[in-house]
């Protein structure tokens, strides 16, 4: 899941594929997966990585995820180990996380409780302190409320108030363009004029009437013209009606503009709707009874501050006894595993100390890895003594002692062979062997004890094709393990005693994986 520069990619390629495979027993692990929205089909969990222009495109079981996910779910499954994953054993942070693994069973529940509580504590406290910094500002701040609060308690607000209103003010904005094309209506339709619609209908009405005994076919027509006449009728009425309501005083304009000019106002100000606004206007007493009891709600956060925070020094205390008696049940196994590995005297030690001042959701210990490699040394902290190859060793102690203890089933060695040799490298190696009966046990070595000691060994060689250097994995048969092997004893030329001492390490590793260690 990490950043890839764009030069890993060949040139004259178009990408690099990283392509895994991995076989989901335990259901612990399946339920951690599941929870990241991964679900294993038959068991299997396909992780690949194409890597274009410096842009990665991560996918699981074929479907596209964030590189965040793959790197979390590959964190799972895999733990890597090279020199910076060595270096990382002289950080205290690191070493506290390397004692937390070990008590992890006994310690999950208290650290995920203290988690949440801690968070809690600094949301509280993060409150009081805005809460003391307003304190500061208070009493202009209560003036400027008091003053938004009378403000629209003033306007006395009806909801849909402004909707009605803009309505009847868009009516008398423009009741002359309106009266004038009703008036005009009015006046052709009504029988003030002969030449009106009305007037017209009325006399036509009233000579057809006067034949309509003539004919049968006339009085169809007079009912027809009477409807015409009726609807004229109708529609007069209700247009003088209506003229007389678009009478009213330039006071009823001014004070109906007046009115929605407050309401714009304050829906500028408050919020986007009469309701909003009066949202607001609840939201902004309650605020102004807080501040005028603030030094209650000032005194009831320094209360929750004080509870919260003795909670947590609480089970930051339960976490630290723990820590304490489960350091020097680690600190025994460690040296024990040490001595395995050819540190013959080695004496270590976990010191776990207290500090409130630096207390967080961890809880409020440093724990500091203490060694001493070599008789009639005084034991001092790790970062101060360890080399190179002691420090590859020491990895390799606690990942034996750990084993099981954080559910990764794979592990890669890089550089564990760094700075050893001779009687130390085959230590070593068995202690890898011992690993790899728990976990499946990956490791990159130049030295011959450690590549004997595996079950399955892969060549790695560079090979020049069409002027292109080329990386190349195989798989080793036997006979070519054995022909490895004699290269790693003697350099360039393999002879036929070489080879011979190359089978008979073969096979005493063989011998210690069975039978266990020389």
């Amino acid at each position: 899941g990490s950043r890839l520069s764009k030069d890993i990619v060949r040139k004259d390629r178009d990408y690099a594929l990283c392509e895994l495979t991995f076989l989901i027993e335990d259901e612990e692990l399946r339920k951690r997966i599941e929870e990241l929205g991964i679900v294993p089909e038959d068991d299997l969990l396909v992780l690949s990585r194409r890597i274009m222009n410096g842009r990665g495109i991560s996918r699981i079981n074929g479907e596209t995820v964030s590189a965040a996910v793959l790197k979390e779910i590959s964190s799972l499954l895999i733990d890597i180990h090279g020199q910076h994953e060595h270096q990382s054993l002289l950080y205290k942070g690191r070493q506290l996380e390397i004692l937390d693994d070990f008590l992890k069973e006994e310690l999950d529940p208290l650290l995920k409780e203290l988690k949440s509580v801690y968070s809690e504590y600094t949301k509280k406290t993060k409150e009081l302190s805005e809460a003391e910094e307003k304190n500061r500002s208070l009493d202009r701040d209560k003036e400027i409320l008091a003053f938004e609060v009378n403000e629209i308690e003033q306007a006395k607000l009806c909801e849909g108030e402004d909707e009605e209103l803009e309505a009847v003010y868009r009516k008398m904005k423009n009741s002359r363009r309106i009266l004038e094309a009703v008036s005009l209506a009015h006046e052709e339709c009504g029988y003030e004029r002969e030449a009106s619609a009305g007037s017209l209908t009325g006399r036509a009405l009233m000579r057809l009437r006067q034949v309509e005994d003539l004919d049968d076919s006339i009085r169809s027509l007079c009912m027809q013209l009477s409807d015409i006449d009726g609807l004229l009728n109708d529609f007069n009425r209700q247009a003088a009606d209506y003229e007389q309501s678009l009478s009213f005083s330039g006071e009823e304009f001014e004070a109906a503009e007046d009115r929605l000019n407050t309401l714009n106002h304050l829906k500028n100000r408050y919020g986007n709707t009469i309701t909003d606004v009066i949202k607001k206007l609840e939201e902004k007493k309650e605020l102004l009874d807080r501040y005028d009891n603030y030094g209650e709600y000032l005194t009831g956060l320094e209360k929750s501050c004080m509870e919260l925070k003795e909670r947590v020094l609480l089970l930051s205390g339960r976490i630290s006894g723990i820590r304490k008696k489960g350091a020097g049940l680690l600190s025994a196994k460690i040296a024990a595993a040490l001595k395995d590995l050819n540190f013959a005297d080695a004496r270590f030690e976990i010191d776990v100390r207290e500090d409130e001042e630096r207390l967080s959701q961890n809880g409020y210990d440093e724990a500091e890895f203490m060694i001493s490699a070599n008789p009639g040394e005084s034991i001092r902290p790790l970062r101060e003594v360890a080399s190179g190859g002691e420090l590859s060793r020491i990895m390799l102690a606690l990942k034996t002692v750990l084993a099981g203890k954080d559910g990764i089933d794979t592990l890669i060695f890089d550089e564990i062979d760094t700075g050893i040799s001779g009687r130390t490298a085959q230590k070593v190696s068995e202690k890898l062997a011992e690993l790899s009966r728990t976990n499946q046990v990956i490791c990159i070595t130049h030295l011959p004890q450690i590549a004997a000691m595996a079950d399955f060994h892969y060549g790695i060689v560079k090979e020049v094709v069409n002027d292109r250097t080329e990386t190349v994995v195989n798989k080793l048969s036997e006979r070519e393990m054995i022909l490895e092997l004699a290269r790693m004893l003697s350099g360039a030329e393999v002879t036929e005693s070489v080879l011979e001492s190359a089978e008979e390490m073969k096979k005493l590793a063989e011998g210690i994986k069975k039978n266990g260690s020389r």
